[in-house]
């Protein structure tokens, strides 16, 4: 199993839509990237702390790439707006890879360079690449968030719709449903 660290915006999106790849074994809803230890959900959220959201993804590399892996991140999330996905606003909210090895590092900084010069976006990608800081996960009550309030307000409006585009955009990489038919 191979481990990536991403970020860009409320972790309960990425979770959300990230878990449904096949190969991804876990995701787990956290911070990254600040200078407090232990940080709770009200400091990160009041900007203080200096992490982000994020999730750490556990992912067998012989069934996704790491490239894959990112291709759908860039596609759930707009890379283009600085520490603000929508109506979450703040440093909590930004675009951010935090590359566990070097071949990470590489391969993110090459697959940012491609998607500019493509102009997918209107404006150029402002996620950062950083070297993997220590990840705290957030509090039991955020993690499978999603999975367990569906009808929660933001998870309608703003979490249902970016796993909805993952499968989409993503429908031959999805997990095979187990079990009976």
């Amino acid at each position: 199993m191979k481990t990536a660290i991403l970020g860009g915006g409320c972790f309960w999106c990425l979770e959300a839509a990230l878990r449904q790849l096949d190969g991804v074994e876990s995701v787990v809803s956290g911070y990254c990237g600040g200078h407090v230890d232990h940080p709770s959900y009200r400091q990160v959220c009041d900007g203080g702390s200096g992490h982000a959201e994020v999730v750490q993804v556990r992912f067998d590399p012989e069934v996704i790439d790491y490239r894959t892996l990112l291709q759908a991140f860039f596609a759930i999330h707009d890379p283009t707006t600085k520490d603000r996905q929508g109506n979450d606003v703040g440093s909590q909210y930004r675009s951010v890879i935090f590359a566990c090895a070097p071949e990470q590092e590489r391969i993110a900084r090459d697959l940012i360079a491609e998607l500019d010069a493509e102009r997918i976006w209107p404006r150029p990608i402002v996620t950062e690449v950083l070297p993997a800081a220590t990840f705290w996960p957030a509090e039991d009550y955020h993690q499978d968030y999603f999975a367990h309030h569906p009808a929660q307000p933001y998870c309608v409006a703003v979490v249902a719709p970016k796993a909805a585009k993952l499968r989409q955009k993503f429908a031959s990489r999805l997990k095979r449903p187990t079990g009976p038919p």
